[in-house]
């Protein structure tokens, strides 16, 4: 048997480690029926022998993230096993290959004879408590918290066992034959829970559904609410003192007021709805375009359907900002027209039902909605880290091409405010966002994405709006196009920077571009 060593205690009746001295977890095994994860520990210094202890992953539910990182590596590592013929095959978990029923290999044997060392006794510096269950340690001993949390620190004892990395790898060849399956079911309830505490999930719950294997999206991504500006580099978002509210008067019948009013300070920079200008009006709005002037005190297009139209339709992009891709002004905190305005859409936040779900044929995790959607209808923003231009391209060198994807540059106002390419912001929803971050790509997809303003003044910081631009029925998949194209030929010889596109669609153009 490998050398055993005992946990302090301080009564705690639930032991887990403790998170933050964890560094990685660097191998598994089963040891009596137990799925057991092997920690390493945080180190001040670079070394082959750091701090190393074998837990059971009901220790380890505080550091799930550790947990799914190895096993994303793990899968990615696994070892191709020949087929062989015999009468001592079984099958390999999970996996419909055979194999030879396994055997200790010299190594294991040798390892284990390795590691035949007493006991090492707990540190003298802990306060005596009640013995605990035991664990194999290595190059350290284990010690507890003052709240109970196990972790491991370094140890100068000759009598401490010994294991390197190097040996772990070479342990590694035959852990992908022990079951991950409790460890999986744990990260699985693990983003469940969370997605249950994601803003706006008590109205409109965050599914997930997984029918082709046993993944989970990363626990490392952080739902947020709204824009997480990198302040440190510089991102600011206008100041409030230019934000004006319009004095649209509220409660004009149902709640409105900015959709039939002639002038709305919000929509200044809004079209001209020259349908409701009689003969004057439009001689009047022809001479101010022809001088440059300001256009307010005409009549603007109001972007939803309002109150009183059809009920399939009520709060959906009319077709004027539908076709055109317009940028979209809604009203503020500092309107007078009340918190209830029908020009404040998109600021009520998601109001459909979602799913997250493992898609077929490679394309990964993908969303769609658990109910109909309406043409026009708002679904959900686009949220993530707000960086500068140059942090963006920092880290999409130092990525793969496919990072590209997540990073969405807020250049709708770059040319009419001559704004350079440099000073532009960069949304990065990988690590962060809200459920759209889960949108795959498509040639022909079935939503759009829209700018959607709450300060006029500010040119730089705005939300990316997902509107269905056409009829979607519930449980198909949600898309849009990452190249913001409303048409597009196939490309039948691709650029360097070109990416096989999996969309499918009849009149995919086959490769995307970055």
């Amino acid at each position: 048997m490998q050398a055993m060593v005992v946990i302090p205690s301080n009564g705690h009746a639930r032991r887990r480690v403790l998170v933050d001295r964890v560094h990685s977890i660097v191998s598994n095994r089963a040891q009596n029926g137990d799925e057991q994860y092997l920690v390493r520990w945080t180190t001040d210094r670079v070394t082959n022998k750091p701090p190393l202890s074998w837990h059971s992953i009901k220790e380890l539910v505080r550091c799930l993230e550790h947990v799914q990182d190895y096993l994303e590596v793990r899968e990615k590592a696994k070892i191709t096993v020949s087929v062989t013929q015999g009468n001592k095959k079984r099958k390999i978990p999970d996996s419909g290959l055979e194999c030879e029923e396994r055997h200790p290999s010299p190594f294991e044997r040798n390892l284990h004879q390795q590691n035949e060392t007493p006991s090492v006794s707990r540190s003298p510096s802990v306060s005596s408590a009640p013995p605990s269950t035991s664990v194999d340690v290595f190059n350290s001993v284990l010690d507890a918290d003052e709240h109970g949390h196990i972790f491991c620190r370094n140890h100068p004892s000759a009598d401490a066992p010994q294991l390197d990395l190097d040996t772990v790898h070479k342990m590694n060849r035959l852990a992908h034959l022990d079951s991950v399956d409790k460890a999986l079911t744990y990260i699985r309830n693990e983003y469940v829970q969370r997605l249950a505490k994601v803003p706006g999930t008590d109205k409109k719950p965050i599914h997930l559904v997984n029918l082709q294997d046993k993944s989970t999206p990363s626990l490392r991504f952080r739902f947020i609410s709204g824009y997480v500006l990198d302040e440190e580099r510089g991102v600011y978002r206008a100041s409030t003192e230019t934000q004006e509210g319009c004095t649209c008067l509220p409660n004009m019948g149902r709640h409105i007021g900015c959709e039939y009013t002639k002038k709305c300070d919000c929509l200044e920079y809004a079209t001209v709805d020259d349908s409701r200008l009689d003969e004057a009006g439009k001689e009047a709005y022809a001479e101010a375009l022809a001088n440059g002037e300001s256009t307010m005190g005409f009549p603007k297009k109001f972007p939803y359907w309002a109150e009183g139209t059809k009920r399939e339709i009520t709060g959906c992009l009319v077709p004027f900002y539908l076709n055109s891709r317009r940028p979209i002004y809604e009203c503020n905190d500092n309107c007078h027209c009340g918190p209830f305005c029908r020009n404040k859409n998109v600021q009520f936040g998601r109001q459909v039902e979602v799913e997250i779900f493992r898609t077929k044929g490679g394309r990964g995790w993908g969303l769609r909605c658990k109910e109909n959607v309406r043409e026009g209808q708002f679904i959900d923003t686009y949220r993530g880290e707000v960086i500068t231009d140059a942090e963006a391209t920092r880290r999409e060198k130092a990525s793969s091409k496919a990072k590209a994807s997540y990073l969405y540059s807020l250049d709708k106002f770059a040319e009419s405010e001559n704004i350079a390419e440099e000073s532009l912001y960069v949304v990065d929803g990988e690590f962060m966002g809200g459920p759209t971050k889960f949108m795959n790509h498509s040639c022909e997809p079935n939503c759009r994405q829209y700018t959607v303003s709450y300060n006029r003044h500010d040119p730089k910081v705005y939300d990316i709006a997902f509107f269905a631009c056409r009829f979607i029925p519930k449980g198909e998949e949600l898309t849009f196009d990452y190249l913001d194209k409303d048409d597009g030929e196939p490309m039948d010889e691709p650029g360097e920077d070109a990416i096989p596109c999996l969309c499918g669609a009849p009149k995919c153009r086959r490769w995307l571009w970055t």
